[in-house]
């Protein structure tokens, strides 16, 4: 039987392991990437292993995330990572280059190559081609020392598109469609893969926003082929001899074949708060708009930048209506200045923001109190714009200036606009001053690493005990976010670099007690409800709960990249063989977890709780259990035992 596009990169990248689904495989990985909410730590963590150079093919580190310069803190880590960048062999992307994962897919994507970032939205150079993963920090930081990236080997799906999208109907709309059928839990522990007719009709950005948006689904990661439409937008980058060719064997077998008919699609929208909460645009039409935000990762290419330029072209956005324009990279926006699209945007009365993260990671451009708010991003998690009680919507571009231009929801195919012609460029503008390269391996030595006051250690995690006798700390429901554990936003992101203090905002989104109730307790366990640990990769998510005392968490289930950066913690992830059992534990109960250590090895674990015993499941690996041992992969990486 042959290969899907997965088991093809996997199968020339294998370490250990086979391509039996569900069995633990290593990868070898060519290329990484961080960006600054993360990176940090990340860099902290590689010091620690005592790796003089990075030993990929290619590190790339970006500057995206924190770019509010509100104190000294950011300013300190970007010199912080710009110095460790220079001294261990790792490219350095200056703030105002661009989003990590749109820089990337100009300057450093290449099909067929496997890629690892510490951020969840790292499977976007799938539109290239690339089996890229988003991962925690310290997986990050083990790769660039050389080591392997581990996962469990996921099972493939295939989406087989024909047709062809309708004018105003996007690839962001058949994203959202995918959400629809199968939920923001539907794609854990699996690849999904595109093909069929329908994917010739779609460009490289179209491709990476598809690819950008299966992290919502939950899944490893998702690709495309590379075939001509790859070539051509890497010679247009200057890099045609980056191109692979990448497509699946005619007998490749797959868990389950999806198909879509692009030509059936109309524009979608996902509600509040939730990115599978997707009703067509046309069923909300009139509902008032108070913001519009374009840009993220998701659409800030120069595609989309485009697009939204001629629907803006001669027309002026609505009184009532804020309205921001983020470009994903410096090229996208000299591009823009270049033709004039800018001048169109900025005249239609939008206001131009930085190319960064920006709204998106709730650095900024907050909602009025209330407001409902269209963006082009890819979550829209409650209290992740940075206004609590705001209702955030998910569009594609066209439909994000719809709402701009009427100041309410509105079908962009009811505006009266002719089709939009927007064709890619034979040649993008090359500009790549400001992606530092770093010092040779003789000018190394002599390189000084600058750190802040407000860069700390990262926590160190404890030995899995045999038994654990504890107090529930949390108990929380189903679909908690790693945003919900650790929040984003101005006022948090500058303390990514410093636990201790970030320890103060740990679940404040879910009960503002927790933090001070934790170091109370001293050591506690956290009990979560279905897909626990959604969203971002961001290892804070474990890291902040670490230096709090949690040990253990048990839920009904968990987020793949968060389960990952639990254990790397040494935290001890668990879940309820009988899921009713949920309900027989309260916050505040007192528990004990016996023979720890035998349950590592059989799986099943006995919780004795109110005068029952419950039995919990745990499926790890030989080298999990040996990194829980340790007290996470840290430890174990410094013993020499992984």
């Amino acid at each position: 039987m042959g290969y899907n596009l997965a088991e093809k990169i996997i199968a020339s990248h294998l370490l250990s392991g086979s391509l039996t689904p569900g069995e633990e495989i290593a990868l070898r990985i060519d290329q990484t990437l961080t960006q600054d909410a993360t990176g940090t730590m990340a860099y902290l963590e590689f010091e620690a292993m005592g790796v003089e150079r990075v030993r990929t093919e290619r590190s790339v580190a970006y500057i995206d995330h924190n770019t509010l310069q509100s104190g000294f803190e950011n300013a300190d880590d970007h010199r912080y990572i710009q110095s460790v960048a220079k001294k261990h062999g790792i490219w350095f992307s200056r703030p105002g280059n661009g989003i990590c994962h749109q820089v990337h897919l100009e300057r450093f994507g290449i099909p067929r190559k496997t890629l690892i970032g510490s951020d969840s939205h790292t499977p976007t150079a799938g539109g290239l081609g690339m089996l890229a993963f988003g991962a925690g920090g310290l997986d990050v930081a083990v790769a660039m020392g050389g080591g392997a990236y581990c996962i469990t080997m996921p099972r493939v799906i295939k989406v087989e598109l024909s047709g062809a999208l309708q004018p105003f109907v996007t690839a962001k709309d058949l994203s959202l469609e995918l959400l629809r059928q199968l939920s923001v839990k539907g794609g854990v522990g699996k690849i999904i893969e595109w093909g069929g007719e329908g994917v010739k009709t779609l460009s490289v950005p179209e491709r990476a926003t598809i690819t950008n948006m299966g992290t919502e689904l939950g899944a490893t990661t998702s690709i495309f082929p590379s075939d001509e439409r790859t070539r051509a937008f890497l010679k247009a980058q200057g890099r045609e001899q980056d191109y692979v060719p990448l497509a699946p064997d005619a007998d490749a077998a797959y868990e389950r074949v999806i198909r879509i008919d692009l030509s059936a699609l109309e524009p979608l929208i996902a509600c509040p708060h939730m990115p599978d909460r997707v009703v067509t645009v046309k069923s909300l039409s009139g509902t008032k708009v108070d913001q519009v935000c374009i840009g993220s990762c998701t659409n800030s290419s120069l595609f989309d930048m485009l697009k939204a330029a001629a629907m803006l072209k001669g027309r002026t956005i609505d009184p009532s209506v804020s309205m921001s324009v983020s470009p994903g990279s410096k090229q996208v926006l000299s591009m823009l200045a270049d033709c004039g699209a800018l001048s169109d945007i900025l005249a239609s009365g939008a206001r131009l923001l930085e190319c960064a993260c920006g709204p998106c990671i709730g650095m900024g451009f907050s909602p009025n109190s209330g407001g409902v708010s269209l963006r082009t991003f890819n979550r829209n998690f409650e209290g992740r714009s940075g206004t609590r009680d705001a209702k955030v919507y998910l569009v594609s571009p066209e439909t994000a200036v719809a709402a701009a231009l009427t100041g309410c929801i509105t079908d962009p195919r009811e505006l009266g606009i002719p089709a939009l012609q927007v064709n890619m460029p034979p040649s993008f503008k090359l500009d790549d001053s400001a992606i530092l390269p770093p010092a040779s391996a003789e000018e190394a030595a002599s390189v000084e690493v600058l750190r802040g006051p407000n860069i700390k250690a990262c926590p160190k995690g404890k030995p899995v005990p045999d038994s654990l006798s504890v107090t529930v700390g949390l108990k929380v429901g189903d679909n908690i976010t790693t945003d919900h554990i650790m929040p984003a936003g101005a006022k948090i992101l500058p303390y990514r670099s410093n636990v201790p203090k970030l320890s103060q905002f740990c679940f404040e989104v879910c009960d503002p007690g927790f933090a001070e109730r934790a170091k109370a307790l001293g050591e506690c366990v956290i009990l979560g409800g279905s897909n626990y640990g959604q969203g971002s990769s961001r290892e804070h998510a474990a890291l902040v709960p670490l230096y709090l005392g949690v040990r253990a968490v048990i839920a009904k289930s968990f987020a793949r990249i968060h389960i990952a950066n639990l254990i790397n913690a040494g935290i001890l992830p668990l879940s309820f063989e009988n899921s009713d059992d949920y309900d027989r534990i309260a916050q505040g109960d007192a528990i004990c977890l016996k023979n720890i250590h035998e349950g590592l090895e059989s799986g099943r674990f006995t919780l004795e709780v109110n005068g029952r015993s419950l039995t919990l499941l745990g499926n790890f690996s030989p080298r999990q259990r040996t990194m829980l041992l340790a007290g996470g992969l840290l430890n174990a990486t410094r013993e020499g035992l992984v």
